[in-house]
């Protein structure tokens, strides 16, 4: 078959099984081409709790499909590819930070939402990038243990200097690939463009941004912004993405290893193939394991949304 007929076939599968496809923004665009929603992790959760299909397919990574889960229990949750997982998520396990909070139990346990559900369980409170600083600035305590991401744990914290902060070593291989190095070439090679940045990036090349953000916000600000060029320092599909969005402006890689290979393995024929009941990885969660991470998601949902 060939893309427009496997998406065609995918199409009318979807809409016979009773599926909702999500597909983050890193996915290939043929891919979210077919997809009910596309968005950043946490949102993509949120839409499929919406959602009367009952069945929901992610596209992305493991974690991305455990929080699915998290917030529709009965649903049923498939991965698209089993071997799509999330370096960053599966760097610190439960053991690990439940042995690091006994060492420093006067803190509070902030953690990344890109995490696993276990890790989840033992933290006090989950965050995504666009809400780190608004949520944690709500914290009644002054001591913070950010997990796993320090370089978006440094970010937070220079935002919110009255609060002290513990870091692990931990992040996204991907993000923290760019040096300043990267940044140099690509505002020596385009001078007139503005440099957007994801808070997963080393402290370096953040500090050189004239923007930094979530993914969506990232294109939010872009498509909004007066300016017609702009380096993209994430994954190199947002600059694809904005691309067919505002074709009349230019945009330009930080890198071209900023690639998450993770996401980049799902293919359509993944999906069709679940679709038809032959592939993928139904995403199962026992219930305390569940109950202990929605607790961590459901303070986020609290104090971000107050």
């Amino acid at each position: 078959m060939t893309i427009h007929e496997l998406q065609s076939e995918i199409l009318r599968l979807k809409k016979e099984q009773n599926f909702c496809i999500l597909a983050h923004a890193y996915q290939a665009q043929e891919i979210k081409e077919v997809a009910d929603h596309t968005g950043d992790s946490f949102g993509l959760s949120v839409q499929a709790s919406k959602v009367t299909s009952q069945n929901v397919l992610m596209c992305g990574v493991r974690f991305m499909a455990e929080t699915v889960k998290i917030l529709s229990p009965e649903k049923t949750v498939y991965l698209a590819n089993s071997d799509a997982g999330c370096p960053m998520a599966e760097q610190m396990d439960r053991e690990l930070i439940a042995a690091v909070r006994e060492q420093f139990p006067d803190y509070t346990a902030v953690c990344y939402i890109n995490t696993t559900s276990e890790l989840k369980t033992v933290c006090d409170i989950c965050v995504t990038s666009s809400s780190a600083v608004k949520i944690i600035k709500k914290l009644p305590n002054q001591n913070i243990l950010f997990i796993p991401d320090c370089n978006l744990g440094d970010y937070v914290s220079k935002q919110i200097p009255d609060k002290n902060f513990k870091l692990l070593r931990g992040g996204c291989p991907t993000h923290a690939r760019v040096s300043l190095t990267d940044v140099e070439r690509a505002k020596g090679a385009h001078p007139n463009a503005l440099l957007l940045v994801h808070p997963e990036c080393k402290p370096e090349v953040v500090n050189e941004a004239d923007f930094v953000g979530s993914t969506t916000g990232i294109m939010s600000f872009a498509e909004k912004s007066e300016n017609t060029e702009f380096i993209i320092g994430t994954e190199t599909s947002i600059a694809e993405e904005l691309s067919y969005r505002c074709p009349e402006k230019r945009f330009y890689p930080l890198s071209k290893d900023l690639v998450c290979h993770n996401m980049k393995i799902t293919t359509l024929a993944d999906i069709y193939n679940v679709l038809r009941g032959a592939g993928g990885e139904e995403i199962t969660l026992d219930e305390e394991t569940r109950l202990g991470a929605r607790r961590c998601i459901d303070r986020m949902i609290e104090l971000g949304e107050a």
